[in-house]
């Protein structure tokens, strides 16, 4: 797969409502070479595509009133919400997506349902390799706040590992990332399955610990800021992670938030990709996809000799 790889992240979320078979087919048509589901646990240990455990913000669960009394609170979340973790699959299944940001469309509210891990792995599947695909498509699942539903007792490693073995990932090897902001449940993957590629997700500078990464990590996916200083220069954190071997998938990538200091979308990627980043998470990955087939077509362009 020719580098920078261009992961949706959340699926074709700038378009339509996140973490829904739907942005994950359309991404897919739109070029993307990784598919990127967030994870979350239902009461029964099912493992459903969503960025939060609660679901005010993504889900119609707010007008169902046969879920008023699920409202509560959690500890990691300011105010009362519904959280995946009180609800069944069925029950999950019964609600409705919706788009997160405001400022997006928002005419596909209430159309789609919320998927299983197991259904986007099938959607994973079903589209591998085909007449507009030279290569299989991969999928990029992250685990969210495993620390937290370990302790109530649902835990990731078993679960991912049972989905990838129904998806037979052991047989066919598509491509795979697992990423987690949290460093016990890679170190746990690492450990019970090597030879699976894991991704340490960096929100702040003091977390930039690479060599202590590079035991258990393929990679770091680090918020995008932390790789270049207010002159435009390199932090060094890319040169650093590649002498040790690990690849870097800079986050997150809209088109629609684009930073000032970039007259357009093709600007910020020609930028990042002239940093040497391995892969970018995207919101718009059309436009991601249109950065890197520009950027081969130069660098592929002949030279005439005068």
């Amino acid at each position: 797969m020719q580098k920078p790889i261009i992961i949706a992240h959340r699926g074709a979320s700038g378009y339509l409502p996140e973490h829904t078979i739907e942005a994950y087919q359309l991404a897919i048509d739109l070029g993307a070479d990784f598919i990127e589901p967030d994870m979350v646990f239902t009461k029964d240990g099912h493992l459903i595509a969503r960025h939060d455990h609660y679901l005010s913000t993504t889900t119609d669960v707010a007008d169902r009133p046969e879920f008023a009394d699920r409202k509560t609170t959690r500890p990691d979340h300011n105010g009362e919400d519904w959280f995946s973790e009180d609800f069944t699959l069925a029950e999950i299944k019964t609600l409705r997506a919706k788009q997160a940001m405001p400022n997006r469309n928002q005419q596909a509210n209430g159309k789609f349902d919320i998927p299983t891990i197991a259904e986007v792995f099938a959607l994973t599947r079903a589209n591998g390799v085909s007449a507009k695909r030279d290569v299989a498509l991969g999928v990029y699942p992250e685990t969210k706040l495993p620390g937290y539903f370990k302790s109530i007792g649902l835990d990731y490693q078993p679960a991912l590992i049972a989905e990838l073995k129904t998806a037979n990932w052991w047989q066919d090897q598509f491509p795979l990332f697992v990423q987690s902001f949290e460093e016990q449940i890679l170190i746990d993957l690492k450990k019970s399955n090597p030879e699976i590629s894991l991704i340490m997700l960096i929100e702040k500078k003091e977390q930039l610990l690479l060599e202590q990464y590079a035991k258990f990590a393929t990679g770091i996916g680090p918020f995008k800021a932390l790789l270049a200083d207010s002159q435009g220069k390199s932090t060094g954190v890319i040169e650093q992670a590649h002498e040790l071997g690990m690849q870097v998938h800079p986050w997150t990538f809209r088109s629609d938030q684009l930073p000032e200091v970039f007259a357009s979308p093709q600007a910020e990627y020609d930028f990042f990709f002239d940093l040497g980043v391995d892969g970018v998470f995207s919101d718009f990955c059309n436009d991601a996809k249109a950065a890197k087939m520009a950027r081969i077509a130069r660098e592929n362009k002949p030279t005439i000799k005068g």
